[in-house]
C-alpha cells in the first residue's frame, strides 16, 4: 500500500497492522481519541499547510504518534491518515451515543433557550455522548480547558448513533447554501467529497474520503446512457455529484462557492467547457 492517505507509517511509527510490511522503529495500536473541537484539519504533514480532511466534533482518530503539538494517525471513519493537532483531540473519550442530524446545532452551559452562553457550535454529523436529559435539552460531554464538562444540547437535533438516515440525497440538500471549503467536512464548509461523504455516512453507507476514492469503490458502475436516478453519483476527474432526480444533481462546487443544485446536463456542459473533461464514471448507491 503505497497511497499515503492510507499509510498508517510515518517514517518512524506504523500501525501494528503493517508489522512485517513496513521498517519501522516502533509498531503501536495506538491511542483511540476524538476531536474535541467543532472542527479539526487533518494536515499531509506534521509542519500543517494545506488542509487534508476535517474531522468534526466526537469523530475518532487513532493517535499513533505524538510530534510537539501535533499527532500522526487515521480517521476511524475512513482510515484517511493524517496529522492533527493533538490539543483538538480527547484520548480515551467516553464512547459517542448520538449524533447530530440537524444542519448544525449549539451546545450551551444551560438548558435554557434565553440565555446567551452557546459554548459550542456543531455540525451535521457531529457525535456526542448524552448523559442526561432535562425538558427538551439534552446533557452532553465535552471537554473543556480544565477537563470534562457538561453541556446542554437541544435534543430535537439529535439521533442515536444506531439509527441511520435513509436518503442521501435528502442529507446532502441540508447542507445547502453551505460555503463551498477545500478539505472542508462540515455545515461551515464543505467540498465535493466531504459532501458526498457526510451524506453516506448518515446513511450508514461506508465512504471515503477523496472524490477518486469514491469513484473507485462506491456503488455499482453504470453504462453510458443510463438514466440518472435519486442518489446516484456523477464523477469528473477531482470532482462528484449527488444526482437529485433526472434532471437535478446537488454538488458542493467552487463555481457557485457553495453547495448547491444545478441542472445535469447545464454541469456537464460548463465543466468541459471550463476545461475538465467529462463525466468518468455514473455510479449507483
Amino acid at each position: 500500500m503505497t497511497d499515503r492517505r492510507r499509510l498508517r507509517f510515518n517514517g518512524r511509527v506504523a500501525h501494528d497492522s503493517l508489522r512485517g510490511q513496513v521498517e519501522a522503529a516502533r509498531f503501536t495500536a495506538g491511542t483511540p481519541c476524538l476531536a474535541a473541537v467543532p472542527r479539526a484539519t487533518i494536515f499531509a504533514s506534521a509542519e500543517g499547510g494545506a488542509r487534508d480532511r476535517e474531522l468534526v466534533f466526537g469523530e475518532g482518530f487513532t493517535a499513533l504518534d505524538w510530534r510537539g503539538p501535533m499527532a500522526f494517525g487515521f480517521a476511524a471513519r475512513d482510515g484517511h491518515v493524517g496529522w492533527v493537532e493533538a490539543a483538538a483531540l480527547w484520548p480515551d473519550a467516553p464512547a459517542p451515543t448520538h449524533r447530530v442530524h440537524a444542519r448544525h446545532s449549539y451546545a450551551k452551559a444551560l438548558p435554557e433557550l434565553k440565555t446567551r452562553d452557546e459554548v459550542l457550535w456543531l455540525s451535521q454529523g457531529a457525535r456526542v455522548t448524552a448523559t442526561g436529559t432535562q425538558g427538551a435539552w439534552t446533557r452532553i460531554a465535552t471537554l473543556g480547558e480544565d477537563g470534562p464538562r457538561p453541556l446542554w444540547l437541544p435534543s430535537a437535533h439529535l439521533a442515536p448513533v444506531d439509527q441511520p438516515e435513509a436518503d442521501p440525497v435528502a442529507v446532502a440538500e441540508l447542507f445547502l447554501g453551505t460555503p463551498y471549503l477545500w478539505g472542508g467536512n462540515s455545515a461551515f464548509g464543505i467540498d465535493c467529497s466531504g459532501l458526498v461523504q457526510a451524506a453516506c455516512l448518515a446513511c450508514g453507507i461506508p465512504c471515503p474520503g477523496d472524490s477518486d476514492q469514491q469513484e473507485q469503490e462506491l456503488g455499482q458502475s453504470l453504462p453510458e446512457g443510463t438514466a440518472p436516478q435519486r442518489g446516484d453519483l456523477l464523477f469528473w476527474v477531482g470532482h462528484v455529484a449527488l444526482v437529485v432526480d433526472g434532471e437535478t444533481l446537488i454538488h458542493a462546487n467552487a463555481h457557485h462557492m457553495a453547495v448547491a443544485h444545478e441542472g445535469i446536463t447545464e454541469t456537464i456542459a460548463r465543466i468541459a467547457e471550463q476545461g475538465d473533461g467529462p463525466v468518468t464514471a455514473h455510479k449507483r448507491l
